[in-house]
């Protein structure tokens, strides 16, 4: 089953927002192992809140266009998400496909791999922990190599906050295979 790694992020009311979006992916899709959070400035808007930025891995069949446009454009939206031409807007979530197994897609709708994880360390970082060894398809540079760069990253690791999404998901998780 393909494998993917989807970015998510919020800086309204992040740490609810990011907890809830969580839930809601879990639903929909199997999470297969979630990054460390960060909390981290907002790019372009030092007047806006802080942001709280992950990744997550998932195994799905659904395929990419479909994922960014049914899947996760569903969840921004149930969770409040108003899209406008602001790109640097706050958002309640945010959720962005940052790989999809190898592929390579550039459309105007969807690039993959994700442009932005060479530049961005809340997207290099939370995503070179996930899969170190991985190679940026159309790159060839490892996620750990591409991930040091940014060794001096300015993002404020939130453990205990991991902690509780990773417990919460496993719980979520067990019940759900007991409720069958």
């Amino acid at each position: 089953m393909p494998r993917a790694f989807i970015a998510i992020g919020s800086n309204i009311e992040p740490e609810r927002n990011v907890r809830e979006g969580l839930r809601r992916l879990s639903q929909r899709l199997r999470i297969r192992a979630v990054s460390t959070f960060y909390r981290s400035l907002p790019l372009g808007r030092p007047e806006q809140q802080p942001f709280v930025n992950g990744v997550v891995e998932v195994e799905t069949d659904v395929p990419p266009r479909q994922l960014k446009y049914g899947v996760l454009r569903a969840v921004e939206s149930e969770m409040g998400r108003i899209r406008t031409a602001d790109k640097y807007a706050p958002r309640t979530l945010d959720l962005d496909i940052l790989l999809y197994d190898a592929r390579m897609i550039c459309s105007p709708d969807l690039t993959l791999p994700d442009p932005e994880i060479v530049s961005r360390p809340f997207l290099a970082v939370p995503l070179a922990e996930l899969a170190p060894e991985a190679v940026l398809p159309g790159d060839g540079r490892s996620l750990r190599a591409i991930a040091g760069r940014f060794a001096e990253h300015g993002m404020e690791r939130l453990a205990t906050y991991t902690e509780d999404l990773r417990r919460e998901l496993a719980n979520g998780s067990r019940q759900s295979k007991t409720a069958r």
